[in-house]
C-alpha cells in the first residue's frame, strides 16, 4: 500500500506540472494578450509585462512562473483583478463552490444510487421505466434550462424554496439540484445497469435458491459488486461539482470557481486560470486516488501493488 500511496503522489505532481505547464502556454500564446484591450503606449505596455513577468520567449515565461510556484509556492497576482493574488481569489471563491458542490454530490449520489436501486429491483415496471425516462430528461436538458425553470416553478409559483442569497440550507437546495440532477441520472442508469448485469450471475441464482427475496439478495450480494463502476464514475464527478459550474453559478448568481475559469479565458489571465487548473487538477488526481483505495474495501479480490 505504501508503495501505492509513493508511486501515485509522485506521478500526480507529475502529471500536474505537465498541465499546468500546458495551461500556462495554451493561454500566453492566444493573440493580443492581457494588456491588449487597454490603450497604453508600446513602451507602458512593455512596463507591464515586466511587471507581470511576461516578457520575453515564452518559454522563459513559463521557467519564471515555475521557479514561483515550485520553489517559492507563490501563484502570482491576477492581472484583470486589481492585483489581488491568486490564492487570495481563490480562498475567497473556493468554500461557495466546495460548499454547493458537496450537497450537489450527495444530491447525485444517495439519490442516484436509490434510483437505480430501485429500478432494478421493479425491472420492466412502470417504475423502472418512469424512473429511467427521469434520468433521460434529466440528462438531456442543460442547466441553463433546468435553472430557469426551477427558479419559477419552484421559487416563484409555488414559493417552496428561496431564489436568492447563499448560505443557509434552504438558499443552498434549488442551486443544488440543479447542478447535481444530470449527474443523478448517470449514477441512476449505471446502477440500474451495473445491477442487472449483477443479478444474472450464477451466485445470484444461488442466493435466490437458498430463498432470499430480491431486495434482500441485491442489497446483500448484488450491490457491493455492482458499486464498483458506480464508484468510477464519481472520482471525476466530486472533482467537478466540488470546483462548481459556472452555467449554474451565474443562473443563481453564486460568486465561485466556476467563473474564475471564465474570467481567466476571456481576460487572458494566465496566472488566474492556472490558478483554478490546479485546483481543479489536484481534486481530480486526489478523486481518482480515493476511487483505487475504495476498490480494496468493495472487492477483497482488487489488491494495490506498488
Amino acid at each position: 500500500m505504501l508503495a501505492f500511496i509513493l508511486r501515485r503522489f509522485f506521478s500526480s505532481l507529475v502529471v500536474l506540472y505537465f498541465v499546468v505547464s500546458l495551461t500556462f502556454l495554451l493561454t500566453t500564446a492566444q493573440k493580443g494578450g492581457p494588456f491588449e484591450k487597454e490603450k497604453m503606449t508600446a513602451t507602458a505596455k512593455a512596463e507591464k509585462e515586466r511587471k507581470y513577468e511576461l516578457d520575453g520567449p515564452k518559454w522563459w515565461q513559463l521557467a519564471r512562473y515555475q521557479k514561483r510556484l515550485l520553489l517559492e509556492r507563490d501563484m502570482n497576482v491576477s492581472i484583470r483583478y486589481g492585483d489581488l493574488t491568486v490564492a487570495e481569489i481563490l480562498a475567497q471563491k473556493l468554500p461557495n463552490s466546495l460548499t454547493l458542490g458537496a450537497c450537489a454530490f450527495l444530491i447525485a449520489a444517495i439519490g442516484g444510487v436509490a434510483f437505480g436501486f430501485i429500478a432494478a429491483l421493479r425491472r420492466d415496471s412502470w417504475v423502472d421505466v418512469s424512473a429511467m425516462f427521469f434520468a433521460l430528461g434529466a440528462i438531456s436538458i442543460p442547466t441553463f434550462i433546468t435553472g430557469p425553470l426551477m427558479i419559477a416553478v419552484l421559487g416563484l409559483w409555488l414559493g417552496w424554496l428561496p431564489i436568492g442569497g447563499f448560505g443557509t440550507w434552504q438558499q443552498l437546495m434549488l442551486p443544488s439540484i440543479c447542478l447535481g440532477l444530470p449527474f443523478l441520472a448517470y449514477v441512476a442508469r449505471l446502477t440500474r445497469n451495473s445491477l442487472l448485469d449483477v443479478m444474472s450471475q450464477n451466485y445470484m441464482r444461488t442466493a435466490k435458491a437458498k430463498g432470499l427475496d430480491d431486495s434482500t439478495a441485491l442489497l446483500r450480494h448484488a450491490l457491493k459488486v455492482a458499486i464498483l463502476p458506480v464508484v468510477t464514475y464519481l472520482g471525476p464527478m466530486a472533482a467537478y461539482v466540488l470546483t462548481g459550474s459556472f452555467v449554474v453559478e451565474s443562473v443563481f448568481n453564486i460568486s465561485g470557481v466556476g467563473m474564475v475559469f471564465v474570467n481567466g479565458i476571456q481576460n487572458q489571465d494566465p496566472f488566474l486560470l492556472c490558478g483554478a487548473v490546479i485546483v481543479y487538477s489536484a481534486l481530480l488526481v486526489f478523486f481518482n486516488f480515493a476511487v483505487d483505495v475504495t476498490y480494496t474495501f468493495l472487492d477483497k479480490r482488487i489488491k494495490l501493488h506498488g
